[in-house]
């Protein structure tokens, strides 16, 4: 073989790779929102890790996932979407709440958009192209509807003395206005009195419960918000100091400690994200995927945390329970 020809054959070796690796389609890259701090979440995070692996996808090998968190800060969530989309990321997964999920969709009118959220898109924000899996809906849902006032009542029945349950409430998330118009109204039927909070940020928490204790509050209903859900360790520890009997959003807060919680399971929710968005990086159409709402809010009532507060937990309460811990 001729110099030339051989210089020739290890060219066209070489570009071979070249032209096999552009003609490879790119790795899709999820783009993950979350509204709150990032540890807290770390357990859900791989439940939509899970989900994504049950339709059949690696992370590694079929996708990549690209994380923003605004910590607490929601003025924050529209510039961190706005940097997934200029990364142009395949879809984006909205984690707490209806804030990032309503930032995500401010900021594309193209990416698909999967979210989890405890309100209603519609009366609250997105509405519209986002799909949701978990527990929300085009409409006004009666199941979340009714969640927050069914707390109230739930943790009236454990604490029957109280005169006074104050709400917590962030007063930056959207759908806050009309919840604390709906525990109003329960209160309001139960001749209660209910007094609200506002906190959106560590100092402003710590500020509530000392509040607490000039309103003479016998018990308080922390609000559903996904950055008192990143708050906890700190309204765990404070309902503990000051001896407040508590009523949390999710089941979950029972396990860590707190006295009781009744609403749906976060980990599921957030596998079923993840199953969505598998599902779209598949191809399927976001349009054309059901929203998801939950069939089943747990109740759970920690026993342990009851007798430090010195609290009798009715048999009748203890009967509806779906975890005791104790």
């Amino acid at each position: 073989m001729r110099r030339r020809d051989v210089l020739a054959a290890i060219g066209a070796a070489a570009a071979w790779p070249l032209t096999a690796r552009a003609q490879q389609k790119a790795m899709p890259v999820i783009g993950f929102l979350g509204s709150a701090l990032s540890g807290p979440y770390a357990p859900y995070v791989a439940a939509f890790r899970q989900g994504l692996s049950e339709t059949g996808y690696v992370e590694g090998e079929d996708f990549a996932i690209e994380y923003r968190w605004a910590e607490g800060k929601y003025e924050r969530l529209p510039a961190l979407a706005a940097d997934l989309v200029s990364r142009k990321v395949a879809l984006i997964a909205a984690s707490g709440g209806n804030v990032s999920a309503l930032a995500a969709k401010n900021a594309t009118s193209t990416i698909p958009i999967v979210f989890f959220t405890g309100g209603d898109p519609v009366g609250e924000g997105p509405g519209g192209e986002p799909r949701a899996a978990g527990r929300q809906c085009h409409r006004r849902d009666i199941h979340v509807r009714r969640a927050d006032p069914k707390r109230l009542e739930l943790l009236a029945e454990l604490v029957p003395k109280a005169g006074v349950i104050a709400l917590l409430t962030n007063p930056n998330s959207p759908g806050t206005e009309r919840m604390t118009q709906e525990v109003q109204e329960a209160a309001g039927a139960k001749g209660m009195q209910l007094p609200v909070l506002k906190a959106s940020t560590e100092a402003a928490i710590e500020a509530a419960f000392f509040s607490l204790m000039q309103l003479r509050a016998g018990a308080l209903l922390v609000g559903a918000d996904p950055f008192f859900f990143s708050r906890r360790e700190q309204l765990l520890s404070l309902a503990a100091r000051h001896a407040v009997p508590t009523m949390y959003q999710y089941p979950e807060f029972a396990a860590f400690g707190g006295l009781i919680a009744y609403g749906s399971s976060v980990t599921a929710a957030y596998r079923r994200v993840g199953v969505y968005a598998g599902r779209i990086l598949k191809g399927e159409k976001p349009g054309d995927l059901p929203v998801q709402q939950p069939t089943k809010f747990e109740l759970a009532i920690n026993l342990k945390t009851a007798k430090a507060l010195g609290l009798t937990v009715p048999p009748s309460l203890l009967a509806r329970a779906d975890e005791v811990i104790e």
